[in-house]
């Protein structure tokens, strides 16, 4: 392209995804508020309005739900009823905090919230320990196989610091987690409403001897999606400039225009076209008119190949060893979003990466029964549910197994009369 070639200056490993959960109640978004407030992430004239407002309602404090309870329906009904997004850092991390709502009825935006976080912090109130939408959240955390789970019991203020209830809870919590396959969980005692062991430890909880939940959050291991071995690259647009035929030195320019979901692409890098299998090599990145020599996860650029293949929207690029067989019949878990109900026989469309084909599904194999913690018969699946079952595709895609990629594996159910999401899909096989 004639511009000079630069690497990606980008700062990974420094970025943590977190996504709040838990029951109506247990404090969520006090905890997010008190987190904001705390790590001084809260500007001047945010605190003094939300100062004012808790006034306004005759309280005796201020009221830092308020900091993240945006929409005029929650202020007005003191919940939370949609994702709230807040952006915040520290001088060792840099943070994307997902809250999410606690009513069973949008256990859909949880989903949402926690489909990309590297830590689920699950709240429970220390009076009322283990409650169903504690189970949902931690089966949703298993499902989506979120790396970190941190169980906050909070509102331990109002059981005067005990340690016996945090330990039953604790247990509690644990036994649960470990029916659900969650293998790492860590449970600290809380009050977001007074600050215990949010950013500072407490010295109301001499007995607890592990990390308050910031510097939790601080040390917590994360792997960094562009530092995974290989690359996937869905692929959004084929890039042919309309001004080409000004332009000689364009006349030739074929690129790729997408995301990068996974992994570091190299300029030289072998890939491979899926579905169609077709093999080149990586020969420019284009980046805002300037050329990369590399990039990384979750980058959008340009590539550019060496060879002249029918590449189009809907395939992915990869690198070899990232390559699966494009398959017709699937094995799935849904979590199901939509009022109405899944049944067999259903015919849907299947997004997956930038790709979106026809479906039906053959059965419904079983639903997760949360007192139990297993699998129950089921000719369907209605809101919150979450269950098993096989699809057959009109066109076969390249799906992997979400347990070994989390975008290879993942996938929506959409409604193809309405363009409205139904369920969210996690390939099993």
């Amino acid at each position: 392209m004639g511009t000079p070639t630069i690497t990606a200056g980008l700062t990974h490993g420094t970025l943590l995804r977190l996504a709040t959960a838990g029951s109506v109640d247990d404090g969520k978004s006090t905890l997010v508020g008190r987190l904001l407030h705390d790590t001084k992430n809260v500007l001047s004239d945010q605190l003094a309005a939300v100062e004012r407002v808790s006034r306004d309602r005759g309280l005796s404090a201020t009221d830092l739900a308020l900091l993240t309870d945006g929409l005029r329906a929650e202020r007005e009904q003191g919940i939370t009823i949609d994702v709230a997004y807040r952006y915040f850092a520290t001088a060792r991390r840099s943070y994307i905090l997902a809250d999410c709502p606690g009513h069973v009825q949008y256990t859909r935006n949880t989903v949402t919230g926690s489909s990309t976080a590297d830590v689920v912090v699950l709240l429970t109130d220390a009076r009322k320990g283990v409650l169903e939408q504690t189970r949902r959240h931690l089966a949703v955390a298993a499902l989506l196989r979120v790396p970190h789970v941190i169980v906050a019991v909070n509102k331990i203020d109002l059981v005067d610091f005990s340690q016996a209830v945090f330990g039953q809870v604790s247990r509690d919590i644990r036994a649960v987690a470990t029916g659900l396959g969650v293998e790492h969980v860590h449970a600290i005692p809380t009050s977001a409403l007074t600050g215990d062991n949010i950013v500072e430890p407490s010295l109301n909880t001499p007995w607890y001897e592990g990390p308050s939940l910031l510097e939790l959050l601080e040390t917590l291991p994360v792997d960094a999606a562009g530092d995974e071995p290989g690359f996937r690259f869905p692929v959004q647009l084929v890039v042919r400039p309309q001004q080409a035929a000004l332009d000689p030195a364009l006349v030739d320019y074929r690129g790729y225009a997408g995301r990068l979901v996974a992994g570091r692409v190299v300029v030289g890098d072998e890939v491979i076209a899926e579905p169609s299998g077709r093999r080149s090599r990586v020969v420019g990145i284009d980046l805002g008119g300037r050329e990369l020599s590399e990039a990384r996860a979750p980058q959008s650029v340009t590539l550019r190949l060496a060879d002249d293949i029918d590449i189009a929207r809907g395939d992915t690029i990869v690198s070899p060893g990232l390559a699966a067989e494009p398959v017709k019949e699937v094995s799935a878990v849904l979590c199901w979003l939509s009022d109405e109900s899944l049944a067999s026989r259903g015919r849907y469309l299947v997004k997956h990466g930038s790709a979106t084909v026809q479906a039906i599904v053959t059965s419904v194999d079983s639903r997760l029964d949360l007192d139990s913690l297993s699998d129950v018969p089921a000719s369907g699946l209605g809101l919150n549910d979450i269950g098993r079952v096989h699809l057959r595709l009109a066109k076969p895609l390249p799906v992997s197994d979400y347990a070994t990629s989390r975008p290879g594996g993942a996938f929506l159910l959409v409604d193809p009369a309405s363009g409205g999401t139904l369920a969210a899909g996690m390939v099993t096989s």
